[in-house]
Parts: structure tokens; C-alpha cells; sequence
């Protein structure tokens, strides 16, 4: 979720409100906030106490367009990544920067200074046509994300190697690191998941042998989404044979496909 006054007063207190009840009743996870565009002071304030009140951080999208810069220069005086820094959500290590697109050197330098997380969301980047950021010149400390393009990392990990050759000359290696810094991220920030009752079993029928010299080139060019067999989270086990174990599936797809035809007729009115 995204806190915004985009819509409204009422719905940035409400938006509030849940992140308060949520964090409250022992949930994990952060604040979350728009772009800075669409944040005023106020409500960047009060997300960054909420999240300092309950040891976590900000989920904040930072310099996606070139247009966050502007209405950021031309509103508060001063670039994005020095706004949140003044604000004092750097300073919360969970907090996390999502796209960091279009930064300057001061800005980068602010978040390796912090030590601040970055993610990178390549697809999404690409679909919205925003540009494509240069992480290797940021920090050490990225991971990948989707954007809600979709929800396979496997995927995100192989555009991320494809697309960033060319501008960042990254290798497979990077890109893998990438992949698993979740794991640094969670170990670092303090929060919960990342233990041995979490596991993900692969089915894959390799054409060529699998080493450990080879396995990162398995990992880009042959895993994908279709070999995950099993999955035990938390130590329960929900994906089987490929099927998720605590929802029906069908029923779900039934009546999305039901909705998102109710969703175009409606569309269609306008």
C-alpha cells in the first residue's frame, strides 16, 4: 500500500490508520509512500514517525521519471533523495528506495552515506519507459523487485542481467547477488523469515550437467518460474506439485476473469 493525499485528506489519514493498526497488532513490513509528488511535508512527516515508532521503514519509489526531480525542485526547493534524507527516512535501515532512476552524484552519494537499500524493477521500468538506472554507480546494497509486473524473481533476475550488460556491464554474478541480498536485507533489517523452515524445491531436468562452476549460468539462462515444484514458508508447506495448497485456484482465476470483464463493460462507459 501507498500513502498519498493524491486522493484526498480523508484517505491519506485512513491510509494511516491501517499502516498504525497493522504495525500495531505485531505485523512485519513498512510504511509505504508514494512517489514524492504526490506526498506533501505533513504526511512525509508523520510516515517516517510512524515507521521510527515501530522499528521499520519506508517503501518509498524514488525518481522513477524525470518528473519526480521537477515537481520535487520546483515545490520543496531541493532533490528527491535530499528530501527524504532531511525528512529522516534514511536514517531508518529498513527503509528502502525503490527505482532511483534519475539521481544525481550528491543523491548517490547520500544513500551510500546511509547505507540505504535500493531496488531495482527493470520491467517495469521498461513497460513505463522511464529509463533505466545505473546501480552499480549507487551502492552495493540493491536488490530486485517487480514493480507488480508479475511475481516471478527468476524472471526480474534474467532482465536485470539481459538489460544492465549494456549500461552497467554487469556480469551473472552480480545479478545473482542482487537476486540474493533479500536475504542480507532481512538479516540486516531485523525482521522475520529468512530461517530454515524456508525452502523452495526446484524441478529441473537440466540438459547439461549442474555444478557449482556452471550453476550461475543455469540460474540465468535455464531456471524459470515452471520448475518450482515445492514451497514451504514459515514451515507449511504452500506450493505442491506446482499448486498452490491453501487457496482454490480455479476459483480465483474464475472470478477475476469475471470481474475483469464487469471492469472493460464498465470502462466502456466512460
Amino acid at each position: 500500500y501507498e500513502l498519498s493525499d493524491r486522493d484526498g485528506e480523508s484517505i491519506a489519514e485512513a491510509g494511516l490508520a491501517e499502516h498504525e493498526s497493522y504495525l500495531s497488532g505485531g505485523g512485519q513490513g513498512h510504511v509505504g509512500l508514494h512517489a514524492s509528488f504526490t506526498v506533501g511535508d505533513d504526511l512525509l512527516a508523520r510516515a517516517v514517525d510512524l515507521a521510527a515508532r515501530h522499528n521499520t521503514g519506508l517503501h518509498v519509489h524514488v525518481a522513477e521519471d524525470k518528473s519526480d526531480q521537477d515537481a520535487c525542485l520546483k515545490d520543496h526547493g531541493k532533490r528527491v533523495v535530499q528530501r527524504y534524507a532531511d525528512a529522516g527516512a534514511l536514517a531508518l535501515p529498513q527503509t528502502m528506495l525503490v527505482h532511483c532512476i534519475h539521481l544525481d552524484e550528491d543523491e548517490k552519494e547520500l544513500i551510500r552515506a546511509n547505507s540505504s537499500w535500493v531496488t531495482e524493477n527493470i520491467e517495469s521500468n521498461q513497460n513505463n519507459n522511464v529509463g533505466q538506472g545505473n546501480y552499480g554507480q549507487i551502492t552495493d546494497k540493491v536488490m530486485l523487485g517487480t514493480d507488480g509486473m508479475h511475481s516471478d524473481m527468476l524472471r526480474s533476475a534474467k532482465a536485470a542481467f539481459l538489460s544492465g550488460q549494456p549500461l552497467e556491464g554487469v556480469g551473472m554474478d552480480t545479478i545473482y547477488e542482487r537476486f540474493r541480498n533479500v536475504h542480507r536485507y532481512i538479516q540486516q533489517s531485523g525482521f522475520k523469515g529468512d530461517g530454515d523452515n524456508n525452502l523452495v524445491i526446484l524441478d529441473y531436468d537440466s540438459p547439461t550437467e549442474v555444478t557449482s562452476d556452471n550453476f550461475i549460468g543455469h540460474f540465468i539462462y535455464g531456471l524459470d518460474s515452471r520448475h518450482v515444484d515445492t514451497v514451504i514458508s514459515n514451515g507449511k508447506v504452500i506450493v505442491e506439485h506446482g499448486l498452490v495448497t491453501n487457496v482454490d485456484e480455479q476459483q480465483i482465476l474464475a472470478h477475476a476473469c469475471e470481474m475483469g470483464t464487469k471492469l472493460w463493460k464498465k470502462m466502456q462507459e466512460f
